[in-house]
């Protein structure tokens, strides 16, 4: 087989929530957006509901759909986009609760669907979505009148524990909703490390289930094991891929695998990227391309069959840091060609 083999454990996934969820003494909800952050709604969506989770959280309405069809009936979907035009018959049927950005979006939606639950987003800082402290002013006792199941926001700088702007919007989330009896919700995973004073009535994790930072703890969920196609010797003076980006200074043993930036491992990794072989480091050479990727497999005396770009060697942040970006990128990145093994 050609395609490489995405390994995802669910245990793992469980045990993160399970874990993150002991940190604190509010209801622990489960973040789950963008295809469960790359991995498979379908799956990881079950998993997170035995594990614990009765609230999950998701960017759009289409998601919250997908995600009910999932889980059935009973578990509690929140939207962050809130309630966009022409969502109400998705939100009705799929019995979503969006989370309300903006008077207009409050007017949109108590118009189309009265009575039905909603929550409010609040801008405490990060500028990116939720109601202004000014307009939430104005609106609050009129917001607040129709019952919202939950008032949130988010924080912009949770992954740097000392960072000033923490403090500033927790005070400043605080001051907004003073006096308000609706469950409150400020910490995703970075807000759950921050400690108790972010936690509130309910945090909503993400990142950290699937392994990533700033989890330092969380339980390795990913594996990404992928095939050798060719093994050649390359001469001192002969190049490599496209652009003649690699120059072997001496002879070379190059190993060619079937994975590249059509399977979400981004083209600005290499140079910096290695994969592994029962624990030796084999140095990314020349460009990555769409469906290839080359090795230096000259420190190891094997021809593999299989290396390994993240897992028990290197985690999705260890490769992300290769491209210079972070683990959520790698991970919803992860491509459709991969053959996709789920274990419990």
């Amino acid at each position: 087989m050609t395609a490489a083999t995405l390994t995802i454990d669910l245990s793992a996934i469980a045990a993160n929530w399970r874990a993150l969820d002991k940190l604190t003494e509010c209801e622990t909800a489960a973040t789950i957006k963008a295809d469960a952050y790359g991995l498979g709604v379908e799956k990881v969506g079950p998993a997170l509901a035995e594990a614990g989770a009765r609230l999950f959280f998701v960017a759009l309405a289409e998601e919250g759909v997908r995600l009910r069809r999932v889980l059935g009936p009973g578990p509690g979907i929140c939207v962050f986009s809130g309630h966009m035009p022409g969502d109400a018959d998705m939100i009705r049927q799929a019995d979503l609760a969006p989370m309300i950005n903006s008077v207009d979006q409050l007017l949109t939606h108590v118009e189309a669907l009265p009575g039905h639950p909603f929550g409010i987003q609040l801008d405490s800082g990060m500028n990116r979505l939720g109601m202004e402290p000014a307009e939430w002013s104005a609106l609050r006792d009129i917001a607040l009148a129709q019952q919202p199941v939950m008032v949130m926001s988010h924080l912009a700088c949770a992954d740097e524990p000392d960072h000033a702007m923490n403090r500033l919007q927790l005070d400043t989330f605080e001051e907004m909703t003073r006096g308000v009896e609706a469950p409150r919700s400020l910490a995703a995973t970075g807000g759950i490390l921050l400690g108790e004073k972010y936690h509130f009535d309910l945090t909503r994790p993400g990142v950290g289930l699937y392994g990533g930072l700033p989890f330092i703890d969380a339980t390795p969920v990913v594996t990404l094991d992928v095939p050798v196609i060719q093994v050649r010797d390359v001469a001192a003076g002969e190049s490599v891929g496209y652009a003649n980006a690699f120059v072997a200074r001496k002879l070379t043993r190059v190993a060619t695998v079937a994975a590249g930036y059509a399977d979400g491992l981004i083209r600005a990794m290499g140079g910096e990227a290695t994969f592994t072989y029962e624990g030796h480091r084999l140095p990314v050479i020349g460009r990555v391309s769409m469906d290839l990727i080359t090795l230096d497999v000259s420190g190891i005396a094997q021809t593999p069959e299989h290396v390994q770009l993240m897992g028990q060697h290197q985690s999705v942040d260890t490769v992300a840091e290769f491209a210079g970006t972070i683990g959520y990128e790698i991970l919803t990145s992860l491509g459709a060609r991969y053959d996709r093994v789920y274990v419990t």
